[in-house]
Formats: structure tokens, sequence, C-alpha cells
């Protein structure tokens, strides 16, 4: 897992700078993109997203000093994703998310240049091909990430039980248990989705991420989301900088084409 080196690279130096050390940066399908509805291309082929998150076994939830992620065992392929534009299921592996200082930013992708509150990343990966996630998230075919926009709006229940566990992970470097939270409940009603080819969002931004972004944002309120800021981009011992605005603005699109897997 190569992210776990590259967790100091968020408040100090910007995505802008990225591309010095990973020149992967400037490639020709990197993400997040802003998704135009109109220019997407409605495919008839593509299937119903497929997720079955049944059997699902939480870990651990952590701060990785970019983003605060709770991980899941992936032994089997029980817990995973299928259908859409997959040959293959996905195992999940973990989930984290993107948020702002502010509701007028946050999200990493945004829709016809409007940006979310906050964004939520569900990341799955080819079992059936590669033998570990890092030889996956290596690979052009081997990640699955689905994006969900979070909007602000009423509570969301099931998000309490997530952000009543920050306060365990307020520092980088922290990690606290964290069973049985299956993250079937942060999904909206409607599984309809744009997909297209893109990349990790923080460093390495590997090129091998399968966007499924799905329309239908799901509502969490202020207050839920300042529990968000109260996380921080440092260790305990380091002067105290406050976890914001840990997305990466969009990237060109360079030829890509956008599939929606609904009418617009």
């Amino acid at each position: 897992q190569q992210e776990e080196n590259n967790s100091t690279f968020f408040p100090f130096e910007g995505p802008s700078e990225w591309y010095k050390s990973y020149p992967i940066a400037q490639g020709n399908r990197q993400s997040p993109i802003d998704i135009v509805p109109a220019k997407a291309v409605y495919d008839p082929n593509l299937k119903p997203l497929n997720i079955s998150y049944e059997s699902c076994t939480s870990l651990n939830i952590s701060n990785n000093g970019h983003s605060v992620m709770v991980e899941f065992e992936d032994a089997d392929d029980k817990t995973a994703i299928s259908g859409g534009p997959f040959e293959n299921p996905f195992r999940l592996k973990q989930l984290h998310f993107h948020w702002g200082t502010k509701p007028s930013q946050g999200s990493e992708h945004t829709v016809d240049g409007k940006p979310f509150p906050s964004e939520l990343h569900l990341v799955h990966w080819n079992a059936q091909k590669y033998a570990t996630f890092g030889e996956a998230a290596a690979a052009p075919d081997g990640l699955a990430v689905i994006g969900v926009f979070l909007e602000i709006g009423n509570e969301h229940a099931n998000m309490n039980r997530l952000t009543d566990a920050f306060y365990m992970v307020k520092f980088k470097g922290t990690k606290a248990q964290f069973r049985s939270f299956n993250p079937k409940c942060l999904l909206p009603l409607s599984l309809d989705y744009w997909t297209y080819p893109g990349s990790l969002t923080t460093p390495p931004l590997n090129e091998s991420v399968t966007w499924i972004v799905l329309k239908e944002p799901i509502g969490i309120s202020e207050k839920q989301l300042e529990k968000f800021r109260t996380l921080l981009f440092t260790s305990e011992e380091d002067q105290r900088i406050q976890m914001v605005n840990n997305f990466r603005p969009p990237q060109p699109l360079r030829g890509r084409v956008v599939r929606a897997s609904f009418k617009a």
C-alpha cells in the first residue's frame, strides 16, 4: 500500500506541486474531473451496479494524514461490487472522505462546475486478476472507486456512527478499532452513475481507477460536516493544522468520454 508513505503531502505541498515528485500527475487519465451531464454519453450496454455489502466486516478507522479512513476485511469476494462496466467483481478495501472549509467546496469531482461540500470514496480492487491491493493499485484495470456526493440537508443518522468515532483519530497516524459498520447505509437510493477511466486523486496518482460517480447525493447536516473539520493533518507532537480542503481540483479530460448509465 503505497499511499501510506506519502501521508505528509497534503497541508504542506499543494496538489499543484505533486507533478515534481509524481510526473504521472500530468498524465492523460487523471482524476478528479468536472462532469458535464450534457456531454456524458448514455450507454445502454452499461449494466446496473450490483453492490453486495451484506457480509461486510469493518476493521478500523484511522487518520492517515490526508483523510479519515475505514478499512474492511477483504479476504473474499463476499463484500464486492459487480455489474456496471465491470467484468470481474471488485472487493471493498476502504472508504474515506474529502471535504472543505465551507460548504461551497470540498468534493473532488464537480458537476457542471459545481462542487459539493464533501465526497465519499469507496475503494475496491480487482482480486480475481491481482494478488494484492498494491499490485491492483498499479494496474490500469486494478481499482474501482465509487464516489458519492454529500450535500447539506438533514442529519444522516448512519453517519453519526462514523462522526462519533472521529475523536479517537483526531491526529495523523492514529487508528482505532471500528467494527460492524456497513457502508451500504451511506449509499443513496438511486444507483444511477457516470463512469470514466481515471486515477487515484492522491499520490502516487496511479492511473488505475475505473470511476463510478453516483448521480444522487446523500444529505448530511452542517453539524455532522463540522465534525470532519475537527480532524487534524498533523501528529500529536506537531503544531496543529486543521484537516480541511483535502481535495484535488478537477483535472483535464484529455479526450476521455464520460459514460452515463441513465438517460439524461
